[in-house]
């Protein structure tokens, strides 16, 4: 047999293959035809519906059980009870806990074939869970509706009128009529399209109240808890108020002077804006200075630590040793105050003296500090010559006998004690001195300052 299967090993290697992808397929089918395997799928959590009637509902046909379209088990039985259908539900591991014990079931075909379903409504979270087993009662639960039971709802007069409605909307619908309905129900489309937008509005709308309405019940709990606070409130407010009312006719004239002081602000506003036109270059060139500031922070720091013992150790001592002697001076100071402006105006004429003094013209003229240093020069090569009296210059001043006497009335006794005081020589009649027609004097000085006039 070794040597057979070595002979054929590939028809082998084919037949095992073949053999696992047959195995899987029929698993894959196996399991959309609803067989459970136990070694891998979790056994299916049973609960129970009451239902007034259960027609059409046939287990194993894979009819299902939904919440919200979504399928969470299967329909795994039907028996009956007391005159009551009760369905069996299958429902998955995974949706054991999402069924609780307020919820209801409906009945319902998925096609006109009457292949039914059950869609469940799993209830309030305020409700416990539904343990295994649970069963909803028939009050919570609805049947499927037939069509024969509407029509026989009906007297015979309306399912003759009915009857009448049916043929002539199939008559027309006939021929081109349903092309023509479709064309109607095309146009409506943009008014469907807006209504579609009107009612997410009116969605939107709807969350918004009810977290409106939310926030409110959380707003009122909260004053309802700071009630003490609101009626303190309430009496400041009514406090406030009567001050306000006792002020009613200053806070007329200020209303009244409002659109002046509004007008005012205006124009003030519109001169703003001319600084602020101009205060935007202006803090774009501070910006340099801005970005120093630290550098000139740390320099400022490094130097008031070590000025800060000078400051007070040494200088705020000596101000306080220096209080009494300022404050003496406050007389001092006053007077002096008194007397600036009169200081002022001297010495802004001294300052145009001294500006006259130093202005050069150029252009080959001099100012008058240069003349002032010829002056010195020209005085000094004048007193370069002396006698034996020291630096004098002589001095000879020659007048007339006839002008003596003009000038003295021809009273020569005040000429004579001149002549006494100084050393003078006069020939003149009168004086005890010579006949002349003339007479000379002669003298010399000495000036104070070293200088000499001739």
């Amino acid at each position: 047999m070794k040597r057979a299967i070595k002979n054929h090993a590939v028809d082998v290697a084919a037949i095992f293959v073949l053999l696992v992808f047959s195995v899987a397929v029929a698993g894959y089918i196996l399991s959309h035809q609803r067989l459970r395997f136990p070694l891998i799928q979790s056994t299916p959590e049973k609960m129970y519906a009451e239902f007034a009637t259960a027609q059409a509902v046939m287990p194993g046909q894979g009819q299902s059980v939904r919440v919200s379209g979504v399928q969470i088990g299967e329909i795994g039985g039907v028996s009956l009870r007391n005159g009551v259908a009760v369905v069996q539900m299958n429902i998955n591991d995974k949706y054991k806990h999402l069924i609780h014990q307020d919820a209801t079931a409906l009945l319902r075909p998925r096609t006109g074939l009457k292949d039914m379903f059950i869609e469940v409504n799993p209830g309030s979270n305020r409700a416990p869970a539904a343990a295994p087993g649970f069963t909803i009662p028939v009050a919570n639960t609805k049947p499927d509706v037939n069509l024969d039971e509407v029509l026989a709802s009906l007297d015979a007069d309306t399912r003759s009128y009915l009857a009448l409605l049916v043929n002539g909307a199939g008559r027309g619908l006939q021929r081109d009529g349903g092309n023509q309905l479709a064309q109607v129900f095309e146009r409506f489309e943009p008014t469907f399209r807006d209504l579609a937008r009107v009612n997410q509005a009116v969605a939107l709308r709807g969350r918004n109240l009810r977290r409106l309405v939310n926030s409110l019940q959380r707003l009122n709990t909260a004053l309802a808890q700071k009630q003490n606070q609101i009626v303190r409130l309430v009496d400041s407010s009514s406090t406030v108020f009567r001050a306000f009312a006792s002020q009613n006719q200053n806070l007329s004239q200020a209303i009244a002077e409002l659109p002046g002081t509004l007008t005012q602000a205006t124009d003030t506003l519109g001169n703003v804006q001319t600084f602020a036109t101009l205060l935007r270059p202006t803090a774009t060139n501070l910006l340099p200075a801005a970005q120093a500031l630290p550098a000139a922070n740390a320099a400022l720091t490094a130097l008031a630590r070590p000025a800060t013992p000078i400051v007070r150790d040494q200088i705020r001592p000596f101000v306080i040793a220096a209080r009494p002697l300022v404050q003496q001076l406050v007389p001092a100071s006053n007077q002096l105050a008194k007397a600036t402006p009169n200081l002022q105006k001297t010495f802004t004429v001294v300052n145009h003296l001294v500006n006259m003094l130093g202005y050069s013209p150029g252009a080959g003229q001099h100012g008058y500090l240069w003349w002032l240093a010829w002056l010195g020069h020209n005085t000094r090569t004048l007193f370069s010559i002396q006698d034996a009296n020291g630096p004098y210059r002589p001095l000879f001043i020659q007048f007339s006998c006839q002008q003596i006497g003009l000038l003295t009335g021809g009273d020569f006794s005040l000429v004579g004690a001149l002549l006494n005081l100084a050393p003078l020589k006069a020939r003149c009649p009168g004086l005890g001195a010579s006949r002349d027609s003339t007479a000379a004097a002669a003298t010399s000085a000495r000036p104070a300052t070293g200088s000499s006039h001739s």
